[in-house]
C-alpha cells in the first residue's frame, strides 16, 4: 500500500508534486481548521505527517504519531529527501494536484464544458486523453506541462 501524506504549509509545492506522482496528500493550507499544528498532530494519524516546522515535528513525535522533518528549502531537495521514504516521483493520471481527489476519465459534456469556459482548443478532445476532477471541475491531460514536469524530474536528478 502507498504511503499517505499530511503536509504543513510551508510544503505546499511537495505537496503538489506529491500529488501529482499519485499520492494521497493532505496539504495544511486546504484544511480550514482553526489551530492547524494541532490538527496536523491529532489527526489523519494514518498519513506521514511533513514538516519544515522542528516544534511541530516534535509534537508529532511526542504525540506517537509518524513525522518527516523537511531540512531542504527547494522543492528538488524536498523531493529528494521524502525519497527516502520509498516515495517514487513519477506523473500519473490519478490524483488533482489542487484538491487531491481521485481523477476518472472526462465525459464528453464534462470536457467540451471545461474546454469553453477556460477557452482551452477545441482539439484537445482530439488529441488527448481526459482526465477530470469532479471536485476541481478541471480538465488534465499529458500535453506540454506533462513533458516540462518528466524534464524537471530527470534535469533535477529525481528520476532517471
Amino acid at each position: 500500500m502507498k504511503a499517505k501524506f499530511i503536509c504543513d504549509r510551508m510544503l505546499g509545492k511537495l505537496a503538489t508534486w506529491l500529488r501529482i506522482s499519485g499520492y494521497d496528500t493532505l496539504y495544511a493550507g486546504d484544511l480550514n481548521v482553526e489551530n492547524e499544528d494541532s490538527y496536523m498532530v491529532h489527526n489523519h494519524k494514518d498519513r506521514i505527517l511533513l514538516t519544515k516546522d522542528r516544534e511541530l515535528y516534535r509534537r508529532a513525535i511526542s504525540a506517537g504519531r509518524e513525522a518527516y522533518l523537511i531540512k531542504s528549502n527547494s522543492v528538488e531537495g524536498q523531493m529528494k529527501e521524502v525519497m527516502a521514504l520509498g516515495v517514487k516521483f513519477e506523473p500519473v493520471m490519478r490524483r488533482c494536484s489542487v484538491c487531491n481527489t481521485l481523477l476518472r476519465k472526462a465525459s464528453i459534456e464534462e470536457a467540451k464544458e471545461v474546454i469553453e469556459r477556460e477557452k482551452l482548443g477545441s482539439d484537445i478532445l482530439e488529441r488527448y486523453e481526459l482526465w477530470y476532477c469532479e471536485k476541481c471541475r478541471k480538465l488534465y491531460w499529458m500535453g506540454s506541462h506533462w513533458r516540462n514536469m518528466l524534464r524537471f524530474l530527470k534535469e533535477s536528478g529525481i528520476k532517471k
